[in-house]
This record gives structure tokens, C-alpha cells and sequence, in this order.
């Protein structure tokens, strides 16, 4: 509703064609991908989308633009793969970092820099961010410090959950849908081509060649990069059965707020914060002040609409701004995160023999890490070498689940237990 007029594209597919690549997605990694390729290594690729441009996770998100991949944190990649493999692995978010601002920096994405606050919900998960604080700064070099309660609500905000915060001084809010048309834009006029309302119905591959069926014709590819985050279809690929698992994320947006009740709230920044709960909550006070605010609470997409979660994110902009309980709420929307079952995502070539490469489970980090992705993406499809397909997100391909399904099952007894365990003293 907010991100003005949607720039062209190419239309639904209308009959059979020939494409060195294409490109699955139309969201930031699919439309970065095909980006790189381009102006990289001069491959003029083909995306197709299912729906319109960006429908998927690119569009319905908080805009959260972190220094981040995945759901782990830098202390868990060194408990999980050593100090020098966590050591490169950050250099190599660092720059993928890197990359996504000077992405930034060329669209009018209403960009808010200033950092990221993680805000401990309760005063037990103050020892935790400090561990984490310590990490950064002491391990791998980061401007990063802990805030008191106090200082927090005289610098930031006055959530009155807080017990204080680990501030990171890189971070950038966005407006997603805006980034997006932006990386559109661009990628048409490097010679890209975008077919909306063109889902893959049937891929079949023979002779070194993919056959992408869609209603309006069948596209043939020499390679195939997918680029369909939370929005994977089961049965679209043998190799990509179970490998992510959808993640619904509630998200809404309040009225503008006035100058008075920003004050009454203490609302002094528009810096983006998440907190320590493990179905954590993610806000931010948007440019036109207006409040966002989102969390996990639906299993089930056929349950996403229910009254009960968008209460429970009411609920919870009212527990930490007690002033804004009742504000009117003109916007509120949901949509399926890509979680794979390591909590790390993955830009892989699952079968060298097959020219099938895929870059998905982002765990909810994505907004700035896909452009990277996109662009490591772009360097395997053109066969580029290179020593970053040794770290394990590039090494190997996303592990798969025994219990598939029964995960919701799963899910549902998960999350009530994270509930109690959030909401305990």
C-alpha cells in the first residue's frame, strides 16, 4: 500500500522458449541472482514467478536489514565448526553485508541506518546477550555494547519489558517491497527478463537440458537457480523435498502515531529491535511513524487469518508500550519464513552432475543476506571457483527431515513450550 507504483515486467509466460538460465523467484535472491549474472558474468537469465514480482517472503517481512544469516548465533558457529571456520564465515556475511548496502544505497528503500537493539525480554537473558556481546566485540571485531534498562530508555526506547540491550552498531531498516522494485528495475535494464503469473507446473530434465512447463509454455534452460524461500512447493523438485521448513510470521502496522503519543510511549528512535524470546518479537517505528511490529503464532496457513494472532501481537506492543494498547491498526499481513533444519542456509549445487543450484533457509535473516546469496548464486550457475565454496553454507546441501510429516505436529508442541519458557519470570 506504501510502495507506490510497481515498475513493469515481462508478463506471463505465452508460449515455449529457449534460456541459458532461469531463475525460480521473483523475491530479493531470485531478482539478485539474475541481477549478478548480468552485469558479473554476462548471462542475460530468465526469472520466472508464480505470482507477481516479490509476492513471496521478500514482501512480507519487518524490513530488518541485520548483519546475519540464519538462525544461529556467532558464539553457536564456533561450538558448531571451530574459531577459524566462524572466523570466515563471518567475513564473508560481513561482505555479503557490505554488498546489500551498496544495493541499498542506489533505491529509494526509505533506508533507516543505525543499528540493530536486541532487547532482553526478561532480566535472565541479560548474561546471555552479554556473552554474545563479548563474542562479537572480543572474537570478530565488532562495534557492539550493552545498554543498562536505564540507558536504553534515555538513548532508544522505553520498552517496559526491557531489561536492557546489545546494541549492534550495523543494521538498516527498509521498506522491502520498495528494495525489491528497485532490484526489478535494475535487472531489466541489464537485459533480464521477469514472467509473472508463470508457476513451474512440471520440470522434467533430458539431454543436458531443463524443461520448465508453465501454463503459457514451456521454458528450456541450461541451468536452473531456485530462488522460492518459504514459497517452496513440495513436488517441485526431488532434491528440494523437506529441505526448508515454512515458518509462518505475523506481522502489523499501526496508525500514524502523533508527536505526544511518542513521547508518552518513548519512542525516541527508529533504530529496528528484536527481543530474546525464542518466538521472539521484531518492531520498529517506520519513517512515518507509524509502529510494526511482528512475531511466529500461526502453525497453519489456513489458520494465519484467526483474530487470536494478530491479538497476540496487539498484546504484545501493548506490554512493552502500555500507552499504545488500543491504537488503531490500519495494516496486518502474514507469510511463510524459510527455516532449514540447522538453522543455516544453504547456496548449494546439490548433484554435480545436474546443472540444479538453490539458494533458500534463511531462518527469517534474509532481507540483507539474500542479496549476497544472489550473488554467490550467480558465481556457481557461471562456474566461478573460488575458496568461499568451502564454508559450510556453500559446501554442502540442505539436510533433509526423517519425520517431514509429522513436523507441524511437531511445531504446534514446540511452540507451546517456547511460550511457557518466553513468558516465565
Amino acid at each position: 500500500a506504501t510502495a507506490g507504483e510497481p515498475p513493469a515486467d515481462d508478463g506471463p509466460v505465452t508460449a515455449d522458449i529457449d534460456a541459458d538460465v532461469v531463475v525460480i523467484g521473483s523475491g530479493f535472491t531470485g531478482l539478485a541472482t539474475a541481477l549478478f549474472l548480468a552485469r558479473e558474468h554476462g548471462i542475460k537469465a530468465t526469472v520466472l514467478e508464480a505470482n507477481r514480482a516479490a509476492w513471496g517472503c521478500t514482501s512480507r517481512n519487518g524490513g530488518q536489514g541485520q548483519n546475519a544469516s540464519g538462525r544461529l548465533y556467532r558464539s553457536q558457529w564456533i561450538a558448531r565448526w571451530g574459531l577459524e571456520t566462524a572466523k570466515r564465515l563471518d567475513r564473508e556475511i560481513r561482505e555479503g553485508f557490505e554488498t546489500w548496502k551498496a544495493m541499498v544505497a542506489q533505491v529509494d528503500c526509505d533506508a533507516q541506518p543505525g543499528g540493530h537493539l536486541y532487547i532482553a525480554h526478561r532480566p535472565r537473558r541479560m548474561s546471555f546477550l552479554e556473552r554474545e556481546c563479548e563474542v562479537m566485540r572480543e572474537v570478530f571485531g565488532y562495534d557492539v555494547r550493552m545498554l543498562s534498562a536505564a540507558e536504553l530508555r534515555e538513548q532508544y526506547v522505553h520498552d517496559r519489558e526491557a531489561a536492557g540491550a546489545l546494541h549492534e552498531s550495523e543494521g538498516i531498516g527498509i521498506h522491502p517491497l520498495k528494495l525489491a522494485w528497485g532490484y526489478l528495475r535494475m535487472a531489466r535494464d541489464e537485459g533480464v527478463k521477469v514472467h509473472t503469473g508463470s508457476p513451474v507446473i512440471e520440470w522434467t530434465s533430458r539431454d543436458g537440458s531443463h524443461y520448465l512447463r508453465t501454463p503459457g509454455g514451456t521454458v528450456r534452460a541450461r541451468a536452473v537457480g531456485v530462488a522460492t524461500g518459504g514459497y517452496t512447493a513440495q513436488g517441485l523438485h526431488p532434491m528440494l523435498e523437506s529441505r526448508v521448513m515454512p515458518i509462518l510470521s505475523n506481522s502489523m502496522v499501526t496508525r500514524p502515531l502523533s508527536r505526544e503519543e511518542l513521547a508518552e510511549a518513548g519512542l525516541r528512535s527508529h533504530v529496528f529491535m528484536t527481543d530474546t524470546r525464542t518466538l521472539r518479537f521484531y518492531y520498529r517505528l517506520l519513517p512515518d511513524d507509524r509502529m510494526q511490529i511482528g512475531s511466529r503464532s500461526a502453525v497453519h496457513g489456513a489458520d494465519a487469518t484467526e483474530p487470536r494472532h494478530l491479538q497476540l501481537l496487539k498484546d504484545g506492543l501493548a506490554r512493552k508500550f502500555p500507552s499504545l494498547r488500543g491504537v488503531t491498526v490500519d495494516y496486518s499481513w502474514w507469510g511463510w519464513v524459510d527455516v532449514s533444519h540447522d538453522m543455516m542456509p544453504r547456496i548449494a549445487q546439490p548433484d554435480p552432475t545436474q546443472t540444479l543450484f538453490y539458494a533458500l533457509g534463511y531462518g527469517g535473516n534474509g532481507v540483507s543476506f539474500s542479496t549476497q546469496a544472489g550473488r554467490r548464486l550467480a558465481e556457481r550457475i557461471a562456474g566461478k571457483a573460488g575458496p568461499q565454496w568451502t564454508l559450510p553454507i556453500y559446501q554442502a546441501q540442505l539436510p533433509g527431515h526423517p519425520l517431514a510429516p509429522f513436523r507441524r505436529l511437531g511445531q504446534q508442541m514446540l511452540y507451546r513450550w517456547y511460550q511457557r519458557q518466553d513468558e516465565a519470570p
